[in-house]
């Protein structure tokens, strides 16, 4: 039996951004609450009409109005909605003269005004309602602003705490005005460490007490590639893509993206999520992205009627917040991964990706590169990455990564300088191919251990993926390649098999290589810090301390390995028999590689392993 969850989530954001800013409206216009608080009405409407309970999270604006408070205390009793709230909407007349500032992002503040907000907003909350939430959320909240929630208001359970791929393409995308910069984190409900927010805990010492879920459910494919503002299962996301039928105003693709997040199931034993949140200032009377008012309120009239059908269907669950993080703890073990194989419903190509996230690593791997692992962040260093007035990271909250195809290329760059990719090269007879060339179909499957009814360490998420042929000296080679996700080790294995040789005696060179660095932008990090080496029996034979000189070092029977102290990381590639190297980059191309070389003939499979772990 699946389970397909639905959050969804409105908020009576009675002094919208937008309105605010778009608009050119006063904040205090009488008229702009007046409006937002009747499409807070339609919203709710809308759902309660399709059969769908909703977790209303009350803004500090909405707080200070009767007529809000009392219809979150109405729609409570009479539809079972959840009263929540967020921290979201700050912006109001009663925050502006208390705190002088234009601020309104919670995980900007410096931690001491976080403090004292979050004591204000949940201070007012409960004078209004007489209870604490057990739910709040942002579109980020870094690990001291969870962890100071949790330990003074206990109740909370659940909350939004990241927004999957709000970085620089958003950035770019809004004329670089839109500081909120989010990359690396998962895609789906998790629980945070108490180190880092993106980082999912690894046990329950490292549990931050509280359930998150994403803001809002992304295309995990067209988000990556372009901005993710445009691809999400918020109708406002697709009519600002203009992804829609211009004439009979159907939406397809909103309902694919549902249809594919209801797949998921297959990929995380008969579970998947997804989430809508919206606020008002979308919908209201002015239109918005060259869309009418008419066309808002039906795109979020037919999302909210499909969602309607599936329950009715018995295919979707519709829970609150608090009723979710009940629900997902005894549903997921800490190890247990977040799968998804993700194929493309926007633009009609075959491209196919598969993203992999726990507590030790969040992966990406392309199936039009081969199989290769275009996005690696580190989560096994919980790296401290505290946000916001008085932190090295003012607006940055995103994780690290080690390798990132759109913000340090990919495969292909140019004649002079490198990308971040891991991928493997095939040699034979003075020619070399890459697997990065070819493009491939993955085929998804599971070696289990149960522990209670949950998946425990030991249990493996196999990618099988169709072979690859490739022509080199006048000869053609089938190999075909299995990775496997080893669950809680923070290892994932490649398996590269030479299926089938023109010539059974022929040997092939097999070059599994991992070119990387670091960083959140697009833009280089010193690298200096940074520790190569080859290994054997554990212990250091050849070291190259990070000066950009280009120097490459090989060593048979070694294992090569980076120690990246900016961000707490040691990474490394392991092979039996093999020749493993190092390889320090340049200031024009400012990566660092590690590899493992073997020679293999038809009937015989390299074998490599990529680990993670945290350096300190």
């Amino acid at each position: 039996m699946s389970d397909f969850i639905l959050n969804l989530i409105h908020r009576p954001e009675l002094v919208p951004e937008y309105s605010a800013t778009v608009n050119g409206q006063d904040v205090s216009d009488q008229g702009i609450l007046t409006e937002s608080l009747d499409i807070f009405k339609t919203q709710q409407r809308l759902a309660h009409e399709n059969g769908l309970r909703t977790t209303i999270q009350m803004t500090y604006s909405s707080l200070f109005n009767e007529e809000a408070v009392e219809l979150a205390k109405h729609d409570h009793e009479v539809y079972g909605d959840e009263i929540a709230l967020s921290l979201l909407g700050l912006p109001c007349e009663q925050f502006r003269e208390k705190y002088k500032t234009r601020d309104f992002c919670i995980w900007m503040f410096s931690m001491e005004d976080k403090k004292t907000i979050v004591d204000d907003v949940f201070g007012t909350f409960y004078e209004k309602f007489g209870f604490w939430p057990k739910s709040t959320g942002s579109y980020y909240m870094d690990a001291p602003l969870l962890n100071y929630i949790k330990e003074k208001y206990p109740e909370v359970e659940c909350a939004i705490a990241t927004c999957w791929e709000e970085g620089p393409k958003a950035y770019h995308t809004c004329n670089n005005s839109w500081y909120t910069l989010f990359d690396g984190g998962p895609w789906a409900p998790w629980i945070p460490s108490k180190q880092n927010t993106h980082a999912p805990a690894a046990n329950a010492e490292e549990d931050c007490g509280i359930v998150a879920i994403p803001h809002l459910s992304r295309d995990l494919l067209a988000c990556y590639d372009g901005n993710g503002s445009n691809f999400g299962t918020h109708p406002q996301n697709v009519l600002r893509g203009m992804i829609y039928d211009s004439k009979t105003w159907d939406f397809p693709y909103l309902y694919n993206l549902i249809d594919q997040y209801r797949d998921l199931e297959k990929y995380n034993n008969g579970y998947a999520y997804n989430m809508m949140f919206v606020g008002p200032g979308w919908m209201n009377k002015m239109g918005r992205w060259e869309a009418p008012y008419e066309l808002l309120l039906k795109s979020y009239t037919d999302g909210c009627r499909y969602y309607g059908e599936l329950k009715k269907q018995g295919k979707l669950i519709d829970m609150t917040m608090s009723e979710f993080a009940a629900w997902y703890r005894k549903k997921k073990s800490y190890t247990e991964p977040e799968c998804a194989l993700w194929r493309d419903i926007l633009y009609g190509s075959d491209k196919q990706l598969f993203w992999y996230c726990d507590p030790y690593m969040r992966a990406g791997i392309n199936m039009d590169q081969g199989g290769a692992l275009f996005d690696l962040r580190p989560y096994a260093a919980k790296l401290f990455w505290p946000v916001g007035i008085g932190t090295k990271h003012v607006q940055d909250c995103s994780y690290p990564f080690l390798i990132q195809e759109k913000y340090r290329a990919g495969y292909f760059t140019h004649y002079a300088g490198e990308g971040t990719i891991k991928s493997a090269k095939v040699r034979y007879a003075g020619e070399e191919a890459d697997f990065c060339q070819f493009r491939t179909k993955a085929h998804f499957s599971e070696e289990r251990v149960e522990n209670e009814g949950k998946s425990a360490e030991g249990s493996k998420r196999i990618l099988t993926l169709d072979p690859c042929e490739f022509v080199l000296g006048g000869k053609t080679f089938t190999l075909q390649t299995k990775i496997t996700f080893e669950e809680g080790s923070g290892r994932i294995r490649y398996d590269r098999a030479l299926l089938s040789a023109d010539d059974p005696d022929a040997e092939v060179e097999i070059d599994e290589y991992m070119v990387a660095c670091y960083g959140t932008t697009e833009y280089p990090e010193d690298m200096t810090g940074i520790t190569l080496t080859l290994e054997e029996n554990g212990e250091p034979e050849e070291v190259v301390h990070y000066e950009y000189k280009d120097r490459k070092i090989a060593r048979s029977g070694a294992h090569a390995a980076a120690v990246i102290p900016a961000i707490g990381t040691r990474v490394s590639m392991e092979a039996d028999g093999a020749e493993g190297y190092i390889r320090e980059g340049h200031a024009f191309s400012p990566m660092f590689t590690l590899g493992q070389k073997k020679s293999i003939k038809a009937g015989e499979v390299f074998t490599t392993w990529l680990s993670l772990e945290k350096a300190d």
